[in-house]
């Protein structure tokens, strides 16, 4: 890929922090996902705000908060204005994680970092696509594509290809992807056969090392430890929590236990199955929709027999904690959130912990500090103290004061209204100069007199305009207007459906709004409290990625030329980043050395590998000075100039540094061709370009290294004499056999004698050792026709 290519974590890089990275390919500038952490950490915000007014355009990846939890921030309040791309489930799924994550903390405790209006927002900004759909980018974007390949883990999750104008080198952003099939979704398709992927390798592959170092249990063992501990512990009367997404991996482990409760051989049919969140019916509702994105045995199973796999038989959906006590004990409650730091989860756990009786499974890890990877690090512990948030309605002098400052708030609003209200009538009363204004009718003007010989008209007085329709009718009667009946059928058909409806579930054309309930005044109140652990803890693994020993062998496929890692702790990742050295660069077909970054958070990364790529500005004395030569799809020209820092600093995009051209490892091909005398010449066939830096007279300014690196240079035209010769370059990679056809199609005659191609038994056209074209025969007639022919197939400058 002949771009500038730069990468920038902005959060998730030697950690395993929530995904966010900055990707400039030359002047358009992606962000990869924008997650968030548990705790809401504005230090990530901060990252994001000083490169908020380059971001052209945003991809998402998955739904969860983890990928896209600070979008209604950026939003909301960092005013984000640009392309978001996702895909329809990222698109839904993506709501009730918002929803469901604004919900559970502003039940309890003050939550200022977005509303539900920047949920709303955002995600109308969004464009939603279909997996394997080329999308192009226009304006800043012009010749960039991107295409959303299926990566598994959640409904809709993706891995990014990113192209610049169709060339070799693409660029992959695939984090958290699972290439194991599961109950309701295919495993990733990042180096089928049948995907584009599989064609040709990346340039640059961007993944993940979140899992380098993690060995997974086999899915059999794992699902028979779910059963195991679920029919233990329903047995000996207790409740089961297992801790869950809202909208993601929940629906796998749904599935599962569904499908376990309709065996009657489990015995599990007595108890209870409930799932518990704040969007819990729109959830279902919208997977009962998205079959086509799920996997193709349930595909299958729904064309041939119109099967759903999430029409529950035993799974009841709750909505809030009264729901679920009309759930007959012992149950099993799927609980969101699954990092148990809000939301039904951890208040669940608040009242079932200190039972024996009862069990906490907690299915995926979450960050360091949340009460969920507390419980994972420690399954033995006996003790916690937790903060808990809960409202409390106002009394006494804290409820008068509240009154008393909803009453003036009124009141201002009532007396703005009546000023804006007064100014109006004003301003109607003003523009109307000369209206006679009386309480009875009277005329305006005075009577005149008349002759008595000439009958007058009568004035008529003014007013409102009416136009009386006759009605038409026949020996039947009156013409009937079927509009008229038809409106009202409808608006009783609406009647009938919303009186039909359940009044707890909401409308599923629409993602469910959660309403705020302020009828009473309440305040937040933090306490710490004191519980004992003594239900049964365990961690079961579904989270759905693959693991270390895959995803080794998943870069070993695809092969791409360089390698990011982001997303892990320090020592797996630096652990990852040799295997995928040592692998990739001992194989026999390996021509050059694959480089693998680690980047910190906030390093950049220059991933240009192409010589003479340089970011510059031309002055327009220059532009109009340059002879372009046609060369397939571009245009080169040979550039003779002086270079100009002062005008570039006062830019602050960045630049390729010398000392990284210097050091790259790409090799420019070479040809010659016999031009009456000419002997060698060299030929870069990317780009034809070279800047000769000139003394300036001025005196240097005094500027900081680190502002010429982040500066855009300005090119001079020379004068005349000071622009030096150049021997002639021919740009192109011709094949022999492309220009046999060109020979014939002339009239000459051509053919292959020993990989030589012979023209007229009189010129020989070969290929030597170092891939140069040599041009061999008699100085004849012949030999210049099929000479400028050969001329034409290159771009000379």
């Amino acid at each position: 890929m002949t771009s500038i290519i730069k990468f920038t974590p902005l959060s998730g890089a030697l950690n395993e922090g929530p995904c966010c990275y900055m990707l400039q390919v030359d002047e358009f500038t992606f962000l990869l996902d924008c997650g968030w952490d548990e705790e809401f950490d504005l230090k990530l915000i901060e990252n994001i705000k000083k490169h908020i007014s380059h971001i052209d355009a945003v991809l998402l990846s998955f739904p969860d908060a983890q990928h896209l939890g600070a979008l209604p921030y950026l939003v909301g309040h960092l005013g984000l204005n640009c392309p978001i791309y996702a895909t329809v489930p990222v698109y839904k799924m993506g709501q009730m994680f918002l929803y469901d994550l604004f919900q559970s903390h502003h039940n309890n405790r003050e939550f200022d970092q977005f509303t539900l209006d920047d949920v709303d927002t955002a995600f109308d900004r969004i464009n939603q696509i279909k997996h394997n759909q080329t999308v192009t980018l226009r304006d800043k974007g012009e010749g960039l594509s991107i295409t959303p390949v299926h990566a598994g883990h959640m409904i809709g999750g993706t891995a990014w290809k990113i192209v610049k104008d169709d060339e070799e080198g693409e660029v992959v952003y695939a984090v958290d992807f699972n290439h194991k099939r599961e109950r309701h979704l295919n495993g990733c398709s990042l180096f089928d056969s049948g995907d584009s992927l599989s064609s040709r390798p990346p340039q640059l592959l961007i993944t993940d090392a979140y899992n380098a170092a993690y060995i997974q249990a086999r899915r059999k063992l794992r699902d028979e430890q779910l059963l195991t501990k679920i029919i233990e512990t329903m047995r000996a009367d207790g409740n089961v929590l297992i801790a869950v997404d809202t909208a993601g991996r929940v629906l796998e482990l749904a599935i599962l236990l569904d499908q376990l409760w309709r065996d009657t051989r489990s015995g599990l049919h007595a108890y209870s199955l409930a799932m518990i969140n704040n969007v819990t019916y729109n959830v279902v509702e919208f997977a009962k929709s998205m079959v086509e994105w799920m996997s193709d045995k349930i595909i299958n199973s729904f064309t041939d027999q119109r099967n759903n796999p999430f029409q529950f038989k035993h799974l009841k959906l709750c909505h809030n904690l009264g729901d679920l006590a009309q759930v007959p004990q012992p149950k099993c409650v799927l609980a969101s959130t699954i990092d148990m730091q809000s939301g039904f989860s951890r208040q669940l756990f608040v009242r079932w912990c200190s039972d024996p009786r009862n069990a906490v499974i907690v299915t995926g890890r979450t960050a360091k500090g949340t009460l969920a990877r507390t419980l994972i690090d420690d399954p033995t512990i006996s003790h916690l103290n937790l903060e808990i948030y809960k409202r409390v309605p106002l009394v006494g002098e804290e409820l008068d004061q509240f009154e008393r400052q909803r009453a003036a708030k009124k009141a201002s609003e009532v007396k703005k209204f009546e000023d804006e209200s007064s100014d109006e009538s004003d301003v109607e009363d003003a523009s109307k100069p000369g209206q006679v204004q009386h309480d009875f009718l009277v005329t305006a003007d005075p009577p005149k007199k008349g002759g008595g010989f000439f009958k007058q008209a009568k004035k008529t007085y003014p007013m409102f305009p009416y136009v009386e329709q006759r009605l038409k009718w026949d020996e039947y009667g009156e013409f009937i207007n079927p509009e008229d009946y038809r409106l009202n059928e409808i608006a009783m058909l609406e009647e009938e459906v919303e009186a039909a409806k359940p009044r707890k579930l909401p409308s599923t054309d629409e993602p469910q709004e959660v309403e705020q309930q302020d009828e009473t005044p309440t305040k937040c109140v933090r306490e710490i409290l004191g519980v004992e652990v003594k239900c049964s803890v365990s961690f079961i693994d579904f989270e759905g990625r693959s693991d270390g020993e895959s995803m080794l062998k998943i870069v070993q496929q695809i092969k791409p030329r360089e390698v990011i890692l982001v997303r892990g702790d320090p020592l797996a990742t630096r652990k990852f980043s040799e295997s995928i050295t040592k692998l990739l660069n001992s194989g026999a077909g390996s021509t050059s050395a694959v480089e693998v970054f680690t980047p910190a958070v906030n390093e950049v990364v220059d991933t240009t590998k192409e010589r003479h790529i340089y970011q510059v500005k031309l002055k327009d004395s220059l532009v109009g000075s340059l002879r372009f030569s046609t060369a397939k799809d571009a245009e080169i020209c040979w550039l003779d100039a002086k270079v100009d820092y002062s005008e570039g600093l006062r830019d602050t995009a960045q630049v390729l540094s010398a000392t990284q051209i210097a050091e790259s490892t790409e090799t420019s091909r070479q040809i010659r061709l016999p031009l009456d005398g000419d002997e060698e010449m060299d030929v870069d066939e990317v780009v034809m370009a070279t800047s000769k830096s000139a003394k300036s007279e001025t005196k240097p300014l005094k500027i900081a290294e680190s502002e010429y690196k982040n500066a855009i240079p300005c090119l001079e035209p020379l004068n005349l004499e000071e622009t030096p010769g150049h021997q002639i370059c021919f740009v192109n990679e011709l094949r022999l056999s492309d220009f046999k056809q060109v020979l014939v199609k002339e009239g000459i005659q051509a053919e292959f004698i020993g990989g030589v191609l012979v023209c007229n038994n009189s010129v020989a056209i070969k290929r030597n050792q170092q891939g140069l074209i040599d041009m061999e025969g008699c100085l004849t007639e012949d030999y210049y026709v099929i000479r400028d022919l050969l001329y034409q197939q290159y771009a000379i400058v």
